[in-house]
Protein backbone atom coordinates (compact mmCIF):
# COMPACT_ATOMS: atom_id res chain seq x y z
CA UNK A 1 0.00 0.00 0.00
CA UNK A 2 1.26 3.38 -0.76
CA UNK A 3 2.31 5.40 2.41
CA UNK A 4 0.94 8.92 2.73
CA UNK A 5 2.48 10.86 5.58
CA UNK A 6 0.36 14.31 4.52
CA UNK A 7 -2.12 16.27 6.70
CA UNK A 8 -3.81 16.73 3.04
CA UNK A 9 -4.72 13.58 2.05
CA UNK A 10 -7.88 12.18 0.61
CA UNK A 11 -9.24 8.93 -0.52
CA UNK A 12 -7.57 8.13 -4.09
CA UNK A 13 -10.94 8.04 -5.78
CA UNK A 14 -12.21 11.20 -4.60
CA UNK A 15 -8.98 12.73 -5.73
CA UNK A 16 -9.18 10.66 -9.03
CA UNK A 17 -12.99 11.32 -9.95
CA UNK A 18 -11.57 15.16 -8.78
CA UNK A 19 -9.04 15.42 -11.85
CA UNK A 20 -11.90 14.08 -14.66
CA UNK A 21 -11.21 10.37 -14.81
CA UNK A 22 -15.07 9.29 -14.08
CA UNK A 23 -17.61 9.58 -10.53
CA UNK A 24 -15.87 8.10 -7.56
CA UNK A 25 -17.95 4.88 -8.06
CA UNK A 26 -16.22 4.05 -11.71
CA UNK A 27 -12.41 5.47 -10.04
CA UNK A 28 -13.58 2.50 -7.45
CA UNK A 29 -13.89 0.27 -10.19
CA UNK A 30 -10.59 1.57 -11.46
CA UNK A 31 -8.69 0.60 -8.66
CA UNK A 32 -10.26 -2.19 -7.19
CA UNK A 33 -8.86 -3.80 -11.24
CA UNK A 34 -5.67 -3.03 -10.29
CA UNK A 35 -5.30 -0.29 -13.02
CA UNK A 36 -4.27 2.53 -10.77
CA UNK A 37 -1.02 2.84 -9.44
CA UNK A 38 0.33 5.50 -7.16
CA UNK A 39 4.20 6.36 -7.00
CA UNK A 40 4.78 2.84 -8.67
CA UNK A 41 2.93 0.95 -6.66
CA UNK A 42 -0.44 -0.82 -7.06
CA UNK A 43 -3.04 0.89 -5.07
CA UNK A 44 -6.25 -0.98 -3.05
CA UNK A 45 -9.54 0.66 -2.11
CA UNK A 46 -9.10 3.01 1.00
CA UNK A 47 -5.45 3.77 -0.14
CA UNK A 48 -5.23 7.89 1.02
CA UNK A 49 -2.95 10.29 -1.36
CA UNK A 50 -2.22 14.17 -1.19
CA UNK A 51 -3.53 14.96 -4.52
CA UNK A 52 -1.15 17.95 -5.06
CA UNK A 53 2.21 15.62 -4.38
CA UNK A 54 1.05 11.97 -5.30
CA UNK A 55 2.29 10.30 -8.80
CA UNK A 56 -1.09 8.50 -10.33
CA UNK A 57 -1.21 6.32 -13.15
CA UNK A 58 -4.28 4.83 -14.75
CA UNK A 59 -3.11 2.28 -17.15
CA UNK A 60 -0.29 3.69 -17.49
CA UNK A 61 -0.92 6.73 -17.89
CA UNK A 62 -0.37 9.67 -16.15
CA UNK A 63 -2.80 11.65 -14.07
CA UNK A 64 -2.47 14.88 -13.24
CA UNK A 65 -4.12 15.59 -9.43
CA UNK A 66 -3.08 18.56 -8.59
CA UNK A 67 -5.73 21.35 -9.71
CA UNK A 68 -3.25 24.37 -8.87
CA UNK A 69 -1.12 22.63 -12.19
CA UNK A 70 -2.05 24.21 -15.62
CA UNK A 71 -0.87 23.84 -18.91
CA UNK A 72 -1.48 25.86 -21.50
CA UNK A 73 -0.99 25.63 -25.67
CA UNK A 74 -0.65 28.86 -27.84
CA UNK A 75 -0.05 30.05 -30.93
CA UNK A 76 2.73 32.92 -30.98
CA UNK A 77 2.01 35.45 -33.39
CA UNK A 78 4.97 36.70 -35.36
CA UNK A 79 6.86 39.90 -33.85
CA UNK A 80 6.33 38.66 -29.58
CA UNK A 81 9.46 38.05 -27.82
CA UNK A 82 9.24 34.86 -25.89
CA UNK A 83 9.35 36.44 -22.32
CA UNK A 84 6.44 36.94 -20.34
CA UNK A 85 7.11 40.47 -20.09
CA UNK A 86 9.50 42.79 -22.39
CA UNK A 87 11.72 45.70 -20.74
CA UNK A 88 11.92 47.17 -23.96
CA UNK A 89 7.87 47.86 -24.04
CA UNK A 90 7.51 44.75 -27.18
CA UNK A 91 4.58 42.60 -27.23
CA UNK A 92 4.60 39.71 -24.99
CA UNK A 93 3.38 36.24 -23.93
CA UNK A 94 1.75 37.96 -20.86
CA UNK A 95 -0.37 40.42 -22.91
CA UNK A 96 -2.48 37.13 -24.38
CA UNK A 97 -2.74 35.24 -20.68
CA UNK A 98 -5.64 37.70 -19.29
CA UNK A 99 -7.69 34.65 -18.59
CA UNK A 100 -4.77 32.88 -16.73
CA UNK A 101 -4.71 33.57 -13.17
CA UNK A 102 -1.72 31.45 -12.04
CA UNK A 103 1.77 32.47 -12.59
CA UNK A 104 2.96 30.45 -16.00
CA UNK A 105 6.37 30.26 -17.57
CA UNK A 106 7.31 29.29 -21.52
CA UNK A 107 8.75 25.62 -22.09
CA UNK A 108 11.70 26.72 -24.20
CA UNK A 109 11.63 29.39 -26.67
CA UNK A 110 10.50 31.02 -30.66
CA UNK A 111 12.42 33.70 -31.51
CA UNK A 112 10.69 37.13 -32.57
CA UNK A 113 10.66 36.11 -35.89
CA UNK A 114 8.92 32.87 -35.18
CA UNK A 115 5.61 31.69 -34.91
CA UNK A 116 3.33 29.08 -33.74
CA UNK A 117 3.28 26.29 -30.84
CA UNK A 118 4.09 27.41 -27.56
CA UNK A 119 3.63 25.56 -24.11
CA UNK A 120 3.37 27.48 -21.03
CA UNK A 121 2.49 26.12 -17.31
CA UNK A 122 3.51 26.10 -13.87
CA UNK A 123 4.61 22.40 -13.52
CA UNK A 124 8.32 22.84 -12.99
CA UNK A 125 9.10 19.15 -13.09
CA UNK A 126 7.76 18.67 -16.58
CA UNK A 127 9.11 21.91 -18.46
CA UNK A 128 12.50 20.75 -17.22
CA UNK A 129 12.36 17.58 -18.94
CA UNK A 130 10.64 19.02 -21.87
CA UNK A 131 13.22 21.12 -22.31
CA UNK A 132 16.36 19.08 -20.93
CA UNK A 133 18.53 17.63 -24.20
CA UNK A 134 18.24 13.54 -22.61
CA UNK A 135 15.00 13.01 -23.94
CA UNK A 136 15.30 14.44 -27.33
CA UNK A 137 11.22 15.70 -27.50
CA UNK A 138 10.59 16.13 -31.19
CA UNK A 139 9.45 18.91 -32.66
CA UNK A 140 8.25 19.67 -35.74
CA UNK A 141 8.04 22.77 -38.05
CA UNK A 142 6.86 24.02 -41.52
CA UNK A 143 9.82 26.33 -42.79
CA UNK A 144 9.44 28.82 -46.02
CA UNK A 145 12.01 28.66 -47.58
CA UNK A 146 14.29 30.39 -50.47
CA UNK A 147 13.15 27.65 -53.62
CA UNK A 148 14.20 25.71 -55.52
CA UNK A 149 14.95 23.12 -53.35
CA UNK A 150 16.97 20.21 -54.76
CA UNK A 151 16.45 16.90 -53.21
CA UNK A 152 20.28 17.08 -52.55
CA UNK A 153 19.16 20.01 -49.69
CA UNK A 154 17.20 17.19 -47.78
CA UNK A 155 19.83 14.33 -47.33
CA UNK A 156 22.45 16.88 -46.61
CA UNK A 157 19.98 18.33 -43.17
CA UNK A 158 19.19 14.62 -42.66
CA UNK A 159 22.66 13.26 -42.47
CA UNK A 160 23.83 16.55 -40.68
CA UNK A 161 25.86 19.62 -41.63
CA UNK A 162 28.61 21.30 -39.44
CA UNK A 163 27.65 24.58 -37.59
CA UNK A 164 30.02 27.09 -35.48
CA UNK A 165 28.93 25.11 -32.66
CA UNK A 166 29.22 21.85 -33.72
CA UNK A 167 27.41 19.34 -36.09
CA UNK A 168 23.79 19.21 -36.42
CA UNK A 169 21.08 17.02 -38.16
CA UNK A 170 17.12 17.01 -38.76
CA UNK A 171 15.38 13.74 -37.49
CA UNK A 172 13.08 14.26 -40.94
CA UNK A 173 12.55 15.64 -44.09
CA UNK A 174 9.54 16.60 -46.15
CA UNK A 175 8.76 19.32 -48.91
CA UNK A 176 5.46 20.23 -48.88
CA UNK A 177 5.00 22.86 -51.40
CA UNK A 178 7.44 24.50 -54.03
CA UNK A 179 7.17 27.51 -56.38
CA UNK A 180 9.65 29.06 -58.25
CA UNK A 181 11.01 31.28 -56.02
CA UNK A 182 10.10 29.69 -52.76
CA UNK A 183 9.35 26.23 -51.28
CA UNK A 184 7.53 25.23 -48.14
CA UNK A 185 9.66 22.26 -46.31
CA UNK A 186 8.70 20.35 -42.88
CA UNK A 187 11.34 19.31 -40.93
CA UNK A 188 11.34 17.12 -37.35
CA UNK A 189 14.39 18.08 -34.82
CA UNK A 190 14.86 17.21 -31.28
CA UNK A 191 17.57 20.00 -31.37
CA UNK A 192 17.10 23.14 -28.66
CA UNK A 193 20.12 25.09 -29.64
CA UNK A 194 19.04 28.72 -30.33
CA UNK A 195 17.77 29.30 -34.10
CA UNK A 196 18.73 26.12 -35.08
CA UNK A 197 16.55 25.15 -37.80
CA UNK A 198 16.82 28.63 -39.32
CA UNK A 199 20.91 28.20 -38.82
CA UNK A 200 20.37 25.00 -40.72
CA UNK A 201 19.06 26.02 -43.64
CA UNK A 202 21.07 29.11 -43.74
CA UNK A 203 24.39 26.54 -43.55
CA UNK A 204 22.53 24.87 -47.01
CA UNK A 205 21.76 27.68 -48.81
CA UNK A 206 18.11 28.15 -48.33
CA UNK A 207 17.71 30.91 -45.96
CA UNK A 208 14.28 30.70 -44.06
CA UNK A 209 11.72 33.59 -44.87
CA UNK A 210 9.11 32.66 -42.68
CA UNK A 211 9.11 29.73 -39.58
CA UNK A 212 6.42 28.28 -37.88
CA UNK A 213 6.06 25.74 -35.16
CA UNK A 214 3.60 22.93 -35.71
CA UNK A 215 4.41 20.48 -32.84
CA UNK A 216 6.13 19.81 -29.39
CA UNK A 217 6.38 15.89 -28.79
CA UNK A 218 2.54 14.68 -29.12
CA UNK A 219 1.03 18.49 -28.92
CA UNK A 220 -0.08 19.77 -31.95
CA UNK A 221 -1.09 23.36 -33.02
CA UNK A 222 -4.23 22.28 -35.20
CA UNK A 223 -6.41 25.41 -35.80
CA UNK A 224 -5.41 27.07 -32.81
CA UNK A 225 -5.65 30.89 -34.47
CA UNK A 226 -2.64 33.36 -33.86
CA UNK A 227 -2.49 34.95 -30.57
CA UNK A 228 -4.59 32.24 -29.11
CA UNK A 229 -4.55 30.19 -26.12
CA UNK A 230 -6.14 26.97 -24.69
CA UNK A 231 -5.72 24.56 -22.08
CA UNK A 232 -4.34 20.92 -22.82
CA UNK A 233 -6.53 18.27 -21.74
CA UNK A 234 -5.57 15.61 -19.94
CA UNK A 235 -4.93 12.89 -22.37
CA UNK A 236 -2.34 15.33 -23.66
CA UNK A 237 -0.90 16.55 -20.53
CA UNK A 238 -1.22 12.64 -20.00
CA UNK A 239 0.78 12.29 -24.16
CA UNK A 240 3.33 14.78 -23.04
CA UNK A 241 4.56 12.80 -19.54
CA UNK A 242 4.66 9.83 -21.53
CA UNK A 243 6.86 11.42 -23.92
CA UNK A 244 9.58 12.28 -21.04
CA UNK A 245 9.05 8.89 -19.28
CA UNK A 246 7.18 9.86 -16.47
Amino acid sequence: MPRVESDNAERLQKVLAAAGIGSRRACEELIAAGRVTVSGKRATLGDKVDAETAEIHVDGERVVTNTKLVYIAMNKPRGVVSTMADERGREALADYLGNVDQRVYHVGRLDADSEGLLLLTNDGTLAHRLMHPSYEVAKTYLAEVEGPVPRAVGRALLQGVELEDGPARVDAFKLVDAHQRTALVEVVIHEGRKHIVRRLFEEVGHPVNRLIRTSIGPIRLGDLKPGRTRRLTNAEVAALFKAVGG
